[in-house]
């Protein structure tokens, strides 16, 4: 296996790096080099392009982890939360949530989830210039407490220091502390009534919002568990095809640009052209790679990796580093299988053989000789081996002596 691996690369390197069998020069390496980089950017560039032409889970189902957020949590403002959420993108947006949702379809194969656009429509119904009063109001007694709380705390701070000042006698026009010692705990108090009074009028104006008509329809529409799960379900299941369905979107990119390069390599090793053969070669190699690489991003993060996955949980419970021994085995046996593929079907030398014999051409270089040539003119090669029956000249590679028709699979190797 190594040493076909070995083999393999040898053949790889060559066709790579040399036209008509003569080594490429420097500048000419370097100029197929940049072309490569250039080519494969582009490729790249073009893989994400297409990967997001199909909408994404996040896109489909745009409310999906606003409302799982108000699912799980446990505090008792959670319902004023989501509602104040709604109207603070009101002022930084100038469309509706309906049409930011519906914006995710432009251009893009797929379609939103209706019950996300109902979700939209409602935050929709809440937003108006009264509740928006309502929240900057909220928000600029939050703001006041928060100043209070955070003087408090500054008084609190430099009591000690205020206290020993006193007893010092220090004059209050030296001091750097906001408040002197004997007034201190009058201003504790005056800050905490006002900011009993200020957060008792915040809980009336969270009241206030929270009684209106729109906002007791949004707040039943998210407790409503049924619409949930339909879109928790929605977004798993979106979420579990869409490397597959990306990976369906690239290949299909990929496929064309590689059917058309390795035709043209084809074209060009039967016609003879060195450099045309070789930058096809280059071009065959660039395609591959991101499709090498895409697959592999696959496996990781796909449905077989999720089915993997499944299984594993289902059969050890929480013993999921076990996956990784499946992927040990695995890419091991992908590759080898990439390897055997190579092998008969790219770098067959018995198939080339035969073609190139019928054909009346060299069989390592694949160029026109005549049919009595020992020795290919164009690049030496000796295309010749004595039959071990009969001791006949017969061809290299192919499978049996042209003579005794005595296989030759033990002499080519």
């Amino acid at each position: 296996m190594f040493a076909r691996i070995r083999r393999i690369l040898s053949q790889f390197f060559s066709k790579s790096r040399t036209i008509n069998n003569e080594p490429l020069n420097k500048v000419s390496l370097i100029v197929i080099i940049i072309i490569d980089i250039f080519i494969l950017i582009n490729v790249f560039t073009g893989l994400d392009d297409i990967s997001r032409w199909h909408i994404s889970p996040t896109q489909a189902y745009p409310c999906y982890s606003e409302w799982q957020n108000y699912q799980t949590k446990t505090t008792k403002d959670k319902d004023y939360e989501i509602v104040r959420l709604s109207l603070s993108s009101y002022t930084n947006n100038q469309f509706s949530f309906r049409v930011n949702y519906q914006q995710a379809e432009a251009g893009h194969l797929g379609k939103v989830s209706q019950t996300c656009l109902q979700y939209a429509d409602y935050k929709d119904k809440i937003n108006n210039p009264e509740k928006q009063q309502i929240i900057k109001t909220i928000e600029q007694k939050q703001a006041k407490i928060s100043r209070l709380e955070q003087a408090n705390s500054t008084i609190k701070s430099q009591y000690d220091s205020t206290l020993l000042e006193k007893i010092a006698g220090q004059n209050r026009e030296q001091s750097i502390n906001q408040v002197s010692a004997e007034k201190a705990k009058q201003a504790l108090e005056e800050n905490n009534r006002q900011i009993s009074t200020l957060k008792q009028e915040t809980s009336i104006l969270k009241n206030e919002l929270l009684s209106k008509p729109e906002s007791i329809s949004f707040i039943n529409f998210l407790k409503d568990d049924n619409r949930f799960q339909e879109v928790e379900k929605g977004y798993q299941q979106a979420s579990f095809w869409n490397p597959s369905i990306q990976l369906g979107f690239q290949s299909l990119f990929l496929l064309p640009l590689i059917l058309i390069a390795l035709s043209v390599h084809k074209l060009a090793q039967r016609r003879g052209y060195g450099l045309v053969s070789l930058i096809s070669w280059h071009l065959l190699v660039i395609f591959f790679i991101p499709l090498i690489v895409k697959i592999f991003e696959f496996l990781q993060v796909g449905a077989i990796f999720r089915f993997l996955f499944d299984i594993v949980s289902a059969i050890f419970g929480g013993l999921l580093f076990l996956i990784n021994y499946v992927y040990i085995l695995l890419i091991p046996v992908i590759g080898f299988g990439i390897i055997q593929f190579f092998q008969k079907f790219v770098f067959n030398a018995k198939v080339q053989a035969a073609s190139r014999v019928q054909k009346s051409r060299c069989v390592n270089c694949a160029k026109q000789i005549r049919h009595l040539d020992t020795y290919c003119p164009h690049c030496g090669y000796y295309q010749y081996i004595e039959c071990h029956n009969c001791h006949n000249l017969t061809y290299k590679h192919l499978s049996y002596c042209k003579h005794c028709g005595t296989s030759q699979v033990s002499s080519n190797l």
